[in-house]
């Protein structure tokens, strides 16, 4: 059973999303444990990657280049095309801050999944998490009005527990364990780290299901922003790093498709507007698509 999960395991992605949405008390049942899962997926994927070469990856200036593509070109997209559009407020500064917002912590294990370097993808990750205070509080001075506070105790707590802690945790058990027996042990158990990537649609899900019970055509809507959102930083990303080799491309644009929009809310909460969480569950559906997507590309290209 297992091994069949483990083996379409993207696509399982994607129909996880749909159950989360077929099932929304058991998906807002869920969300609550995600941090949870959370901490325990990135452990066991930092366990896969020797800090030392993650570190050195991070002083790579191009891991940084990659952020401010990420995070800061996106959101000056995406604010001027909402401008063009006359989209209302709310909805222009959830766009922006969804644009704003860093890699999914997720996102290393769906690259492993696919076969690329989870090492790079992690690296991007960690970058475009350090970045988001600094881009969502310039966001927000473009959008909102009055005075504006962060939660900056709670980002750093969530990047201490589900950054740091598993980064020093590997650096622990790479330094002290004997080095055979742990290859062996995670080359056993790496495989099943992607089932915990499951629980990450069918729990998010559930608050856009709640949408469209109230209202089908606003959720219909914040749908197709969500996919255009996705469509954008995947093709755009997909096309700047062609030049870098297929693989390099396609991690890219991954990265940039996955948002951790939970984080970002976690952070500034209300100041997102009423916009933002209908846009953050909507989407769920577009972003678990995009695994299923990236390898379809990966066979064609």
């Amino acid at each position: 059973m297992f091994a069949l999960l483990i083996r379409h395991s993207l696509l399982c992605m994607f129909l996880a999303a749909i159950l989360g949405f077929l099932f929304p008390s058991v998906s807002l049942a869920v969300f609550p444990f995600l941090p949870y899962v959370l901490f325990f997926l990135m452990a066991l994927t930092l366990l896969g990657i020797k800090q030392d070469k993650l570190l050195n990856r991070l002083k790579d200036i191009k891991v940084w280049y990659y952020s401010l593509l990420h995070a800061v070109f996106y959101m000056l997209i995406i604010g001027t095309v909402g401008w063009l559009c006359s989209a209302n407020a709310s909805l222009q500064l959830a766009m922006v801050a969804v644009a704003a917002t860093g890699s999914l912590f997720a996102t290393p294990a769906i690259v492993r999944a696919l076969g690329f370097d989870s090492l790079e993808a992690m690296a991007m990750t960690i970058a475009t998490t350090l970045l988001l205070p600094i881009v969502i509080f310039v966001t927000l001075l473009m959008y909102q009005d009055g005075d504006i506070h962060l939660d900056l105790v709670s980002y750093f707590l969530r990047l201490a527990i589900f950054v740091f802690g598993p980064m020093a945790l590997s650096f622990v058990v790479h330094r002290f364990a004997p080095q055979e027996a742990l290859e062996k042990l995670l080359f056993k158990f790496s495989p099943y780290t992607i089932l915990l990537v499951f629980a990450f649609p069918f729990g998010l899900i559930g608050s856009f299901r709640l949408l469209y019970n109230d209202d089908p055509m606003a959720a219909l809507n914040y749908l197709l922003v969500a996919v255009g959102l996705c469509l954008l930083f995947f093709i755009v990303s997909l096309v700047v790093y062609w030049r870098s080799g297929k693989e390099i491309a396609l991690t890219a644009a991954i990265t940039s498709g996955n948002r951790n929009v939970l984080l970002t809310y976690s952070i500034a909460g209300a100041l997102l507007g009423p916009a933002f969480l209908p846009l953050a569950g909507a989407l769920q559906l577009p972003t678990s698509l995009l695994p299923v997507i990236t390898r379809w590309l990966n066979k064609r290209l």
